[in-house]
């Protein structure tokens, strides 16, 4: 039976197991008595910890007392925050914007704070490694997390938590917020022996507690590892069914180093033995190893389909090519003296379906990129957000118009109450963040390559026409015309308030547009004299265009 390569993180385990012999060095400093020399022992409540720092890396260990009671309830993050208690609050995100906690491990958390906060600041050094043994290890999971707190990171400093036999910490909600990061997830080495019953002392046959971060499980020579939280689980629970293995304690150490002589000993490309092979030859009568495999298997593939991280960078380039043809697109319509909404609304020229495929790929990255942002701690989706701002809006102001066009070309109304994608309602809402952060400030400029500012231009100038319509229509009723003229007003107060800060498109003004259309019949209506004035004399159209029109 062989573990097949597309769920094995074998290489990346034998490059740390061969390099440095890393394991066995920290299980060893794990186990090392207070008699031992060459670190600092800190005791606190129920907790203790070492420090060994070393020229190259500085190693936190964690141990619990034996008489702690590992209390099987949770604790939601709204209620530590509701109770002044914010270790952990920058993870949550839009997306999951509250996760819950083991109960007594963030008491024991509570009960050391004090001492814990004095040990962030001590440590300084640029390679800093995490441990602990058993709740040892839970601990040292959350430590390793409010260290990943970007206000304590002054230095950037790497950091890596490897625990040995640690039980699970928190809830799906919690691996979700750290998987969904793009630096958490690699922070955690959770080492298992197949015999050890600790890890699984928060029962994980409710689903109630879900892992984080990669899971190296060994046997005696045998070894395997998993970062689906799924596939953990599934081992966990396998384990679970059957109890025969007692709580006996677990000598990690001799496993550690049987299986790094294995490793320097043998072509490591045919060591592709399952590590649950082990578990047949032993004392798991219960365990029915093949439908075990198997449900891995499905899971692993499911993980890796569904995984697909969001590289924006790996696809930017297609998007810019893509971008590069709708400007293309834009341009040519305008020498048409239609412009490129109205072109693709009536969508009957070739370069009008060309243009489809490029929207769709678009489109779909940019979907991708606002789904990922709202599933990423509140800080981290702020950096994202600040780097990507630029793209996110032009994409929005040079995209959104045509989704527009198609909307009102298939009989759509209010576009922007019914129509309108929830990924551009989030790219407008970045855009407001920034400028409410920034000084506002209006100035005249050459606008003639600009795109309008409001993306949802065209669906006030589709709704405008469909108000002159209702005056049109002799069955109109004395309120429905009311209305339509209190409306058709407040749309002039926002084109004419638009055009002031040069912030409309000049392309409106062609003579075909849909702009121009709802112009002829609304003058005729009801009009102000200050766009009246404006609109009377083509040349303004120029003027405004090169950014020298005075608006009174």
């Amino acid at each position: 039976m062989t573990i097949t390569q597309s769920f094995s993180c074998e290489p990346e385990i034998k490059s740390l197991l061969i390099s440095s012999n890393l394991l066995p060095k920290i299980w060893t400093f794990v186990i090392s008595s207070r008699d031992d020399e060459g670190f600092d022992l800190y005791t606190g409540n129920g907790l203790s910890w070492k420090v060994d720092v070393q020229s190259s890396v500085t190693i936190v260990a964690f141990e619990v007392k034996p008489s702690f009671y590992l209390d099987q309830r949770m604790v939601s993050s709204a209620h530590l925050n509701d109770n002044n208690f914010h270790r952990f609050q920058f993870l949550l995100s839009k997306k999951f914007p509250v996760f819950s906690l083991n109960r007594s491990l963030v008491a024991l958390l509570y009960e050391n704070l004090k001492m814990l906060d004095d040990l962030q600041i001590s440590l300084s050094s640029p390679r800093l490694i995490i441990t602990g043994l058993g709740i040892g290890g839970s601990i040292a999971s959350l430590f390793t997390l409010s260290l990943l707190d970007e206000t304590n990171l002054r230095n950037k400093r790497p950091l890596c938590c490897i625990t040995f036999g640690s039980p699970l910490v928190g809830d799906k909600r919690l691996q979700e917020a750290i998987s969904r990061s793009s630096t958490f997830n690699s922070c955690f080495l959770h080492v298992v022996s197949h015999k050890d019953p600790v890890p699984r002392r928060l029962n994980p046959h409710t689903k109630a507690y879900m892992p984080f971060g990669t899971f190296f499980f060994c046997s005696h020579i045998n070894f395997t590892c998993f970062e689906n939280p799924e596939s953990v689980l599934e081992i966990l629970v396998s384990l679970i069914n059957d109890q025969n293995q007692g709580f006996q304690p677990i000598d990690y150490g001799s496993i550690l180093q049987n299986i790094f002589r294995a490793v320097i000993c043998k072509d490591f490309s045919q060591r592709r033995q399952l590590w649950a092979a082990d578990l047949q030859q032993e004392q798991y009568q219960k365990i029915d190893i093949k439908s075990l495999v198997t449900n891995l298997e499905k899971l692993e593939n499911e993980f890796l389909y569904e995984k697909r991280i969001f590289d924006p960078l790996k696809k930017l380039s297609d998007i810019k090519v893509n971008m590069s043809k709708v400007e293309w697109y834009k341009r040519h319509s305008e020498c048409q003296g239609i412009g490129y909404y109205d072109s693709f609304k009536m969508g009957i020229s070739t370069t009008d379906l060309d243009v489809v495929h490029c929207l769709v790929n678009i489109r779909n990255y940019w979907k991708d990129m606002v789904k990922e942002a709202d599933m990423m701690p509140y800080r981290e989706a702020v950096t994202f957000r600040a780097r990507w701002l630029y793209g996110g809006t032009n994409y929005m102001r040079m995209v959104e118009p045509l989704d527009i066009a198609e909307y009102y070309r298939k009989g759509g109304k209010d576009y922007m109450a019914n129509g309108r994608s929830t990924h551009y309602k989030v790219l407008e809402e970045w855009l407001k963040e920034d400028k409410r952060n920034k000084p506002s400030f209006t100035s005249k400029k050459n606008v003639k390559l600009i795109l309008s500012y409001d993306s949802c231009f065209w669906a006030h100038v589709e709704e405008a026409l469909l108000l002159c319509q209702q005056l049109e229509n002799v069955q109109s009723s004395k309120e429905v015309v009311e209305e339509a003229i209190r409306k058709l007003r407040e749309f002039e107060e926002y084109v004419y308030g638009s055009l002031k800060k040069y912030e409309v498109s000049p392309e409106i003004f062609l003579s075909e547009s849909s702009y121009m259309k709802w112009w002829k019949q609304y003058k005729e209506i009801s009009c102000k004299p200050e766009l009246a004035s404006f609109m009377s004399n083509p040349n303004h159209y120029d003027q405004y265009t090169k950014g020298y029109y005075d608006f009174p």
